[in-house]
Parts: C-alpha cells; sequence; structure tokens
C-alpha cells in the first residue's frame, strides 16, 4: 500500500517484471550451455566424424610428412570409417552387386598419391600434445561391420605363394546379427572384426614406410586380438602422433597364411590418450582378459625375441618382478604365438592372462 492507503500496483509490476526477466535470463544461459555441450566433438557421446574421401585417405603408406586430416585432443573420441582392401572392378568380377560397393571406395580411386603399399587407411589423426618419447593409448571402443560381405584372395606374398599358384577371391556373405561368415553350405566362420593396419608414423628417418610390414609403429599388425574392448599402446616418434587405420578384417587366423583375412569395410569408435613422462619401444596391448606384446622381423625368430622380451619387461616394469622370475613366469603361463607370416616383417605376440594375479 502507498502511504495514502491505495495499493502501489507499479511497484509490483516492477518487481514481477524484474523477477521474469531474471528467470528468462537463467533459462536462455542454461539453455546455451546445454547448446554448447551438445555441440562438443570429440566426446563419447558426440565423436568426430572420419569418413574416407579423396582427401582423407593416405595410400600405402605411414609417414612423418603426411598431412593430418584431423586434429584432436587427448582423452577425444573419433568415430572412423574405413575401406576394405580392394577395388571396385575386382569386387565385381568376384561377383559383388554393383549396388554393394561403398560409393566411398569408388571415389578414392582416384587418388594420386599412392603407395607404396597398397592399404586404403584413413587418416592421419593429428593428436594435440603428443610428442616424440610419449605414448599413445588407442582404446578401440566398438567395431563394427560397414558392408555385407568380405572376400578372401590368395595373394603372390602368400606363405605358400611357390607352391600354390591359383589367385582365386571368394566373396564371403556376412550376417551381422549372428556374427558368422557363410563361407559355404556346411562352413560357418565366427566373426570377430578388427583392424588389421592401425599405428603411428614411424621415425622421420624411416621415411615414407610401406603400408604391408609392421614394425615399431605397428602399422600392417594383422593381430586377431585386437578386438573392440582392446586398449593398444603405440611410442609416439613424431609430433602430434600421426594415428592412420584401415585394412578391416571379419574374422583371421592367425599367420593369415594366403595374406587375406576377411577383408570388409569396417566402422570403429575409438578414444585416443596421450600418457606424457612415459615410453614404449614396440606396441603393446590390453584386452578384458590379457595383456599382449608384440614383434615384427623379417625372420621369425627374430621377431619372437622381441616380443618376448616386452613381456619381461612388462612384467619388470608394472609387477616389480626381476628379469629371471620374469622370464620364468612367461614359460609357464604365457602363450608366444605366430600373428602373421605374410607381410615382409612377419609378426609375434605373447599373451600373458591377466587372471594369473591375485586382486589386492
Amino acid at each position: 500500500m502507498s502511504p495514502n492507503g491505495t495499493a502501489n500496483f507499479s511497484g509490483i509490476f516492477t518487481y514481477t517484471k524484474t523477477k521474469r526477466m531474471l528467470r528468462l535470463g537463467l533459462i536462455s544461459c542454461f539453455c546455451s550451455l546445454t547448446l554448447a555441450t551438445l555441440a562438443q566433438q570429440g566426446t563419447e557421446s558426440n565423436p568426430y566424424i572420419l569418413e574416407p574421401t579423396l582427401t582423407t585417405v593416405a595410400w600405402g603408406h605411414y609417414w612423418s610428412e603426411t598431412p593430418p586430416v584431423l586434429t584432436i585432443r587427448s582423452g577425444d573420441f573419433v568415430k572412423v570409417h574405413t575401406l576394405i582392401t580392394s577395388n571396385p572392378d575386382r569386387l565385381e568380377a568376384a561377383g559383388v552387386p554393383a549396388a554393394q560397393v561403398e560409393q566411398q571406395l569408388r571415389d578414392v580411386q582416384s587418388v594420386k598419391d599412392k603407395g607404396p603399399g597398397g592399404h586404403v587407411l584413413t587418416g592421419p589423426i593429428y593428436i594435440e600434445g603428443a610428442d616424440s618419447g610419449d605414448i599413445l593409448e588407442v582404446r578401440l571402443q566398438s567395431i563394427d561391420l560397414a558392408i555385407p560381405y568380405g572376400y578372401n584372395a590368395i595373394g603372390v606374398a602368400g606363405f605358400l605363394s611357390d607352391e600354390i599358384f591359383d589367385r582365386k577371391m571368394r566373396i564371403i556373405p556376412l550376417d551381422a546379427k549372428k556374427m558368422i561368415g557363410h563361407w559355404s553350405d556346411s562352413i560357418d566362420i565366427p566373426l570377430h572384426p578388427f583392424f588389421g593396419s592401425l599405428g603411428v608414423a614411424p621415425p622421420k628417418e624411416a621415411g615414407r614406410w610401406n603400408s604391408a610390414p609392421p614394425w615399431i609403429h605397428g602399422g600392417n599388425l594383422d593381430n586377431k586380438e585386437l578386438v573392440a574392448g582392446t586398449a593398444i599402446y603405440y611410442p609416439v616418434f613424431v609430433k602430434g602422433a600421426l594415428f592412420e587405420i584401415g585394412d578391416g578384417h571379419a574374422a583371421q587366423g592367425n599367420g593369415e597364411v594366403d595374406i587375406t583375412a576377411i577383408e570388409t569395410s569396417l566402422i570403429g569408435k575409438l578414444q585416443f590418450i596421450v600418457h606424457k613422462g612415459k615410453s614404449l619401444h614396440w606396441p603393446r596391448a590390453e584386452t578384458a582378459t590379457h595383456i599382449i606384446t608384440m614383434g615384427c622381423d623379417r625372420d621369425l625368430n627374430a621377431a619372437t625375441h622381441i616380443a618376448v622380451r616386452e613381456m619381461i619387461a612388462w612384467l619388470m616394469e608394472e609387477k616389480q618382478m626381476s628379469r629371471t622370475d620374469a622370464y620364468m613366469l612367461c614359460s609357464v603361463a604365457a602363450d608366444v604365438d605366430i600373428t602373421e607370416l605374410v607381410d615382409g616383417n612377419v609378426g609375434v605376440h605373447v599373451m600373458l592372462p591377466k587372471n594369473i594375479f591375485k586382486k589386492k
């Protein structure tokens, strides 16, 4: 009421209007924050999307001088599409309907800068903060089939290429619901999709590294254990790491003896984490059940030496074991497997089950 006993409606209106403006301001601010959060890329729910195009693939090489096609930060997620290692003409000649050949695969055939290898790799991805001497962790959160078929073909560099000369190519229908590859009326292959080639740029002095032989940078590891849920650790050799990925496989046997698995296109969601103040000599991996160390060399014996030494080193670093005790534990608990025999550098990996260690 006013001093004279009449109601002061103007004050009430002013107060109400002020409250309404404050409320609208808060709502507007909240909406802006929400929209900003939703718009932020690189999160688990809103990852960066990297499709294979003329400008986003590296054809046949890992190289410290390849310009990055995407720049992210440590902790970011990327959903990446990779292409089958073949070409439209060959796929169609083997029986794939033209409509089922990905348009992206057709488009990238006109890439001019090819070689020296034959893999179509998506990337490279530049991870801010990664530099020489660091470790890059790549978490394979999910790996999905991108197309309903794959193929297997006998290559000239197969393990028995001096004995088996047929260059047969077989198209294998893939059932994404049952997760089987229909090899024939009497054979179905369980599918365990993984990327055959995934790695960082090698040291600058290595030059333009052929995408076929795996090495200290990872690359064409062809390790069938690197499925969804795996974390892979890479030594970093150049600024930004320059990660590339491709050579999708729906399934593979250890050895990959005819030089191909069930080759296919894949879509994976990956998370990238930079670890400072730590270093590695060779890539390592951790699955839900195993620690995996790897070695590659032109000589199988040398590759085996590397993989076993790397497991001994892991036990010494992570479990504070003596070199002798670690060596003994490898002998009684670890499996030494041939990864592949056909990529110029052959691969060996050692698998140590995690359940042997008692929980503290």
